[in-house]
């Protein structure tokens, strides 16, 4: 399960773009998935991080994001119109409660919490393509330049997880290897079996600390100016898709500033088409943000395209 969380390489587009080139996309997204409450606009920035993530091939890291994301958009479907009940379309009269009041269910409510979930949904697709496509060691490479030091502890806590998860991986293996089967025996004799793991993983995790130290010292870490044995290259996809992504974000902040990206709730629903200008504006952001996706999939499918960018 731990898995699904690192890095892998995979060799798709988005894992050769530089790192401060992805960053500032994905930013992008997350950003605008914050700041528009229109429907369609955030189903459409939901389509977009999909389309990437199909187009990455990391669809079964998805999966298990998208697993929790639903589980807590129902959650919050489910909660919101129990405890929020100004709006007026009123679906059904319930009782009057001591703490939450009257329980009226409202058309409003519902439509909000499942907006928000499909918010959270985007958000949860967005940390999902970081996770898959941007290598962690290229991220703290890049602002070790400026915060060495931070950069050098970030990244040790940032490690320190898939070490362990590997470590009590490989130790369970041993263990089994060795006859031990964690799923038999009462509550008490299988608590003592995990007990064994436990204390093996904190004494690789000590002599994991040690080697670092070790590694650091002969490296001269801390002894004179940083040197930096890889530098990031910034080709021409880079460029694309920085422009790319600062176009989506400059004609999304106007169309929230026009007012198009809002969405009324309550008390009363507002109409999900004012004009064509709401259509049109969404377009145009889409279009420029889908440009990193039809990269993608030339890269995957075109060779001649990828030679060129």
């Amino acid at each position: 399960m731990f898995q699904k969380l690192f890095y892998e390489e995979k060799g798709s587009f988005l894992q050769t773009l530089h790192p401060g080139v992805a960053l500032l996309y994905l930013g992008v997204l997350f950003t605008l998935a914050l700041l528009f409450s229109h429907p369609l606009y955030l189903i459409g920035i939901f389509v977009i991080s999909a389309l990437l993530v199909v187009a990455s091939g990391v669809t079964e890291k998805w999966e298990f994001y998208l697993e929790i994301g639903v589980w807590m958009s129902l959650f919050v479907m489910v909660i919101n119109p129990l405890v929020y009940h100004s709006g007026k379309t009123v679906l059904w009269h319930g009782p009057t409660l001591p703490v939450l009041g009257k329980m009226d269910i409202c058309l409003e409510a519902i439509c909000y919490g499942a907006v928000m979930g499909v918010r959270l949904l985007a958000v949860l697709t967005v940390f999902c393509l970081y996770t898959a496509v941007v290598h962690p060691d290229k991220v703290l490479n890049l602002f070790s330049r400026f915060f060495y030091r931070s950069a050098l502890v970030v990244s040790l806590a940032t490690r320190m997880l898939p070490a362990i998860a590997r470590d009590l991986s490989s130790a369970c293996e041993v263990q089994q290897l060795r006859g031990v089967d964690f799923a038999s025996g009462r509550l008490k004799e299988r608590v003592r079996k995990y007990s064994w793991l436990l204390n093996i993983v904190l004494l690789s995790s000590l002599e994991g600390a040690l080697q670092i130290a070790e590694a650091m010292e002969a490296r001269a870490f801390g002894s004179g100016p940083r040197s930096c044995y890889q530098r990031q290259l910034t080709r021409p996809r880079d460029y694309l898709c920085c422009a790319a992504g600062i176009t989506g974000l400059l004609l999304a902040l106007y169309a929230k500033f026009q007012g198009y990206g809002d969405f009324a709730y309550y008390p009363q629903l507002g109409d999900l088409f004012e004009g064509p200008a709401t259509v049109v504006w969404l377009g145009i952001i889409l279009g420029a943000l889908s440009l990193p996706v039809a990269l993608s999939w030339g890269w995957k499918y075109c060779p001649s395209l990828r030679s060129r960018i």
